[in-house]
């Protein structure tokens, strides 16, 4: 398959959905949504709602009235990386080649921008009407497997791991649960929400976890990669900054070439969980390689 294409094509589509569930910038709090909206349609390549729509499409289902799903995902991405950005964070001033949310619109309304972004992606995910289209229970599990993702046995819990963790030595099970909940649970996420929207049964939805869990370890090593190999116009965010941090990496604790092992398995394995699924399953085999191969 055409991944490139397929890719640009599902980027389109994410692209108007975000669009049409976005606020507008207008009346009093239009500085305050034009802050949102200023991350949120910075770029990016839309990885987690194409992985969720990707899922869905693996169970031959499709995702026509339900984009809105897909969308909380970049949501919730998007204020992560607002607020990773902030001086108490990571202290960056670049974001996809863009000065960083903070510094065109000041701290105070960063942090309301993201908090914004947070609470927006589950007004949306609970709106009635869509619940009316997937039904109570299939709602309620979607926004269970978001929140958990997106809290503190997830994403924020792995930030707070990886802010504690800076300048110290970590244990290697320290690093592999602080990737794991940093990245790794909002891609995980992802898939089993495409998995949820598409029915699947039980050995259907556990296969596409463990998809998730490994395609999102392999993201967060590659991101390790990058910053010391990567530059800042690739990264588009400032390179080194994880050494210049003291952050805990696996190049830090392993070195690049075990590293790069490390990454490759991941994606097999990933690449492996799908072995039960046909070829509707393709593009969730070829993101697996893609997002190796990546360079920002």
């Amino acid at each position: 398959m055409d991944l490139k294409s397929y890719l640009q094509t599902k980027r389109s589509i994410v692209e108007q959905a975000l669009q049409d569930v976005m606020l507008k910038p207008e009346g009093l709090l239009a500085d305050h949504i034009q802050a949102m909206s200023y991350s949120l349609f910075a770029g990016g390549k839309r990885v987690r709602p194409i992985l969720c729509i990707a899922a869905a499409e693996s169970l031959d289902t499709d995702l026509n009235g339900l984009l809105p799903v897909a969308t909380t995902l970049e949501f919730i991405h998007t204020y992560s990386l607002i607020h990773d950005d902030l001086p108490a964070m990571d202290n960056d001033e670049l974001r996809r080649g863009k000065p960083t949310n903070h510094i065109v619109y000041g701290e105070a309304e960063a942090i309301l921008a993201g908090d914004g972004l947070l609470t927006m992606a589950f007004e949306i995910l609970s709106d009635p009407d869509l619940g009316t289209r997937l039904g109570a229970e299939k709602q309620l599990r979607l926004i269970h497997i978001l929140s958990s993702a997106a809290g503190p046995q997830g994403m924020v819990g792995g930030q707070a791991i990886d802010i504690a963790s800076e300048g110290k030595e970590i244990p290697f099970d320290t690093l592999r649960y602080l990737h794991r909940c940093k990245t790794g649970a909002l891609i995980t996420a992802a898939v089993q929400m495409g998995a949820v929207l598409g029915n699947a049964n039980q050995e259907q939805f556990q296969a596409l976890t463990d998809y998730g869990r490994n395609i999102g370890l392999a993201f967060q090593i590659v991101d390790d990669l990058l910053d010391v190999e990567g530059t800042t116009e690739q990264l588009g965010k400032k390179a080194g900054s994880d050494a210049a941090l003291k952050k805990a990496t696996y190049p830090a604790l392993f070195g690049l070439e075990e590293t790069k092992k490390r990454a490759q398995a991941a994606v097999a394995a990933a690449i492996t969980a799908l072995e039960s699924f046909d070829m509707k399953a393709d593009p969730l085999r070829e993101i697996a390689n893609y997002i190796y191969f990546r360079k920002r």
